[in-house]
Parts: C-alpha cells; sequence; structure tokens
C-alpha cells in the first residue's frame, strides 16, 4: 500500500519529517496528527493527505489560515508527490513513502457487509479487529454508505453480541427530545412527561449504543455526552439518582469532525472521547466494483430468484459502474427494488442539485429517505443562500456574517463545504 511522507522545509519544526503507516496523514497542531506542529498559526486540525492512484489528495480541514499550494488557497484538490505548500508560517513538502502492507478479510461478506474490494476487504479487517477491543469507534461516511451495518458487524464481532444493539439518530430528533432519548426521564419532568422514560444508555447496558449522525448533537448537549462516558454514570432528565451503566459506544457521522472542532461547534475532548479509532467507509463510487455482488444480494433479499442478467441485464449492470450514487448503497438499494417493482430499469439522476426548467429539489427527492431528502435539501438551501450572501457582499466574508448575522468562521466553513470563493 502506497504511503505518505512530509518533511517541513521551512518554519518552527523546520527539518521535522514524519511519515503515515498508512495511505492518509494527517497535519496539524494537535494531538493525534501524524505530523504535529508547534507553529501557532497552524489549526489544531489543519490538512490531511491521501495518496491514490491519481497523485496526493489535499482536504483542509477548515483550517483558520488555509492551506496554500503556490499562490492558490486550496480547500480541496489533488497535487504531484514531491509538491510544496504552506500551512500558516510552516512549508512542507509531501513525497511518497516507503509503502506498507495492510491485512484484507479473507471473505467477500461480514455480517451484513458485502464486497471484494481492497478497500472493502481492508475495511472488513479492521472491523474484525476492533471488534474485539473495548474502546469507541466513530465511523466517518457520507450518508447511505452502510455505517449502521458496520456497527453492527463490530458489535456482533464482540463478547458484547449476546447485549442489546440499541441505535439513537441523533440528526432526526428535536434538539429538546435528544437528552430524554439518551439519558431518559423521570416521570412529571416536563410537560408531556406522564411516565418515566428508559433512555438509551440504560435500554443498551451490557451491549453497544450507536449514535449515529453525532455532529448533529447540540453544543448545550455535548458535556453531558461526555461526562456519561467518562464516568459511565448519568441522572435521567428530571432525576437525581446517577445510574450505572456498562455501555461500549459506536459513532457515526458524514461530516469530518475535525473541521467541526477547528470551527467551534464540537467540543475537543468529546472528540477525543470518541474517535478513539477512527473508520472511514467508502462511497460507492469509490468501490464500483463491489456493485455487481451488492445487485445480486439486492434481488436476493427482495425474492428475486432468477438469473441477475433477467432482473438487470449486462448492459445495464456495467452502466452502474459510471453513475456517481449521492445516496451510495441504499440508493443503489432502492434502484434494485424499484427495478422489480417496475419491470425495468429507472432512470437514475445525475445528482441533485437545483434543476433547470422550473424543477425544484423538493420535488426530486421527495421519493428519498427522510435523511437523505433533508440533507440533500439544506445542501441546495446553504449553497444557494451563501452565494447570494458573499455576492451581495463583493467577496468580503466577514461583511457577509455581519448581514447574515452569523459567526464568521461558520460561513467559512459553509463556503469551503460548497467550494464558494
Amino acid at each position: 500500500m502506497r504511503t505518505l511522507a512530509v518533511e517541513v522545509l521551512d518554519g518552527p519544526d523546520k527539518g521535522v519529517r514524519a511519515e503515515a503507516t498508512s495511505e492518509t496523514l494527517s497535519v496539524g497542531a494537535g494531538e493525534g496528527n501524524d505530523l504535529k506542529l508547534t507553529d501557532g498559526t497552524v489549526s489544531r486540525f489543519h490538512l490531511e493527505l491521501t495518496r491514490d492512484e491519481h497523485g496526493v489528495r489535499l482536504s483542509d480541514l477548515g483550517s483558520t489560515n488555509g492551506t496554500l499550494v503556490g499562490d492558490l488557497r486550496i480547500d480541496k484538490g489533488t497535487v504531484p508527490p514531491g509538491s510544496e505548500m504552506v500551512v500558516g508560517r510552516t512549508r512542507l513538502r509531501v513525497d511518497d513513502g516507503e509503502g506498507t502492507t495492510a491485512e484484507l478479510y479473507a471473505g467477500e461478506q461480514l455480517n451484513e457487509m458485502r464486497g471484494r474490494t481492497k478497500t472493502m476487504r481492508r475495511l472488513m479487517a479492521r472491523v474484525g479487529r476492533v471488534a474485539r477491543a473495548t474502546v469507541p469507534v466513530l465511523m466517518i461516511g457520507e450518508s447511505g454508505t452502510g455505517k449502521e451495518l458496520v456497527a453492527r458487524a463490530i458489535h456482533e464481532g464482540s463478547e458484547r453480541a449476546s447485549g442489546p444493539f440499541v441505535t439513537v439518530d441523533c440528526a432526526s430528533l428535536a434538539p429538546t427530545l435528544i437528552a430524554s432519548e439518551l439519558f431518559g426521564h423521570e416521570k412529571g419532568a416536563f410537560t408531556g412527561a406522564h411516565r418515566q422514560h428508559l433512555g438509551a444508555f440504560e435500554r443498551a447496558n451490557g451491549g453497544t449504543l450507536f449514535l449515529d449522525e453525532i455532529g448533529e448533537l447540540p453544543a448545550e448537549l455535548q458535556p453531558q455526552l461526555l461526562g456519561a462516558l467518562e464516568r459511565r454514570r448519568f441522572r435521567r432528565v428530571g432525576g437525581s439518582s446517577e445510574i450505572e451503566v456498562d455501555v461500549r459506544v459506536v459513532s457515526a457521522t458524514n461530516r469530518d469532525l475535525r473541521g467541526e472542532v477547528n470551527a467551534g461547534t464540537f467540543r475537543l475532548d468529546l472528540y477525543y472521547r470518541i474517535a478513539v479509532v477512527v473508520l472511514k467507509i467508502p462511497a460507492l463510487r469509490q468501490r464500483t466494483e463491489d456493485i455487481p455482488l451488492l445487485v445480486e444480494h439486492f434481488l436476493r433479499e427482495a425474492g428475486h430468484d432468477g438469473s441477475v442478467e433477467e432482473a438487470v441485464p449486462s448492459e445495464v449492470l456495467a452502466s452502474l459502474s459510471t453513475y456517481r450514487w449521492p445516496g451510495n448503497v441504499r440508493e443503489l438499494r432502492n434502484w434494485v427494488e424499484a427495478t422489480l417493482a417496475m419491470g425495468e430499469s429507472p432512470e437514475l439522476m445525475d445528482d441533485l442539485s437545483p434543476a433547470t426548467g422550473g424543477d425544484c429539489i423538493q420535488d426530486r427527492v421527495v421519493g428519498l429517505p427522510y435523511k437523505d431528502a433533508r440533507e440533500a435539501v439544506l445542501n441546495d438551501f446553504e449553497q444557494r443562500y451563501c452565494a447570494h450572501l458573499i455576492e451581495k457582499a463583493d467577496g468580503n466574508v466577514t461583511q457577509a456574517a455581519k448581514v447574515a448575522r452569523m459567526d464568521r468562521s461558520y460561513l467559512i466553513k459553509l463556503l469551503q463545504k460548497h467550494g464558494l470563493k
């Protein structure tokens, strides 16, 4: 497996060199980075570099001072090995490392996870190893990539397999209800609390608690969650006595929480607590060779007992690898089910961006699951709003933030997210 090495050419840490043990290398001033810098102008989590077949993928993690390659500030892009870049007052050069090896899972299925690509077999091998440990796990991946299946595989492969597996979707709950769902409440704790309610921590005692979309957790609840994880005790809403539990927490998000930490919207100490092991779940477009395997699985799951060719002709199956699959594996499952129901392959939309000709995104997402539709509409709103806002402010971010009455660092994060300058 290809690896990367970074050397500090100029700055407070001149001469320091770091080589990653995988294809990804992180740079920043905080603990946990492959290259930790003492430069005070470098963000805690500043930059991530990934080696692939096209070169070195650069991802700025919402840093304060940005990442410069030449005269260009780059949020995301690909550069060749040997390139130099500037972060804060530090100049770096990234080169190929010596390379390393990675374990691959021997089969094509681990619990409900399926894949024959090296990417997925490597992930399944890591899942098998981390399942046998007891540490918290954070999964990062786009919506629809199967993060809950990975969480279940971790649970089923652990010593807690005979215990409960409880899921809390932090994105689908109103902020006022999340505390009650996590920690429970006593009768009369608030209006409508007509009886005692056991929260997810109590229900998951002896097993695994899966916190989906943990990046949506309100700031005011983050200290409570951190306290429960550190002390393994908590109080129900409206309660006075502490309840002790034995729970392993597995979390998931479609955001890179390191950027949220830089922006001040996610607590650093909570991030370190939940991200002892980080698993990156690949998007379907990064593992298109798995599509035939997944299509056959979804056909069988839907009750089709004929050949794959009968339901999905070979030319249609081959064309699926050219589609970007914004909804990932969940969208592929829906496509297979629609194909069986209609007797023909439904047309795939290129993206969920606003369409021309009077069509609107709300009309295009009504058939999607709630979470996917919500995310698509929100992304569309953010892109439109920020583009209009920054245009009216003539590119002045500070002025735009004042007009919008929003935090400047959060506006910068949104502009970076949607590729707006």
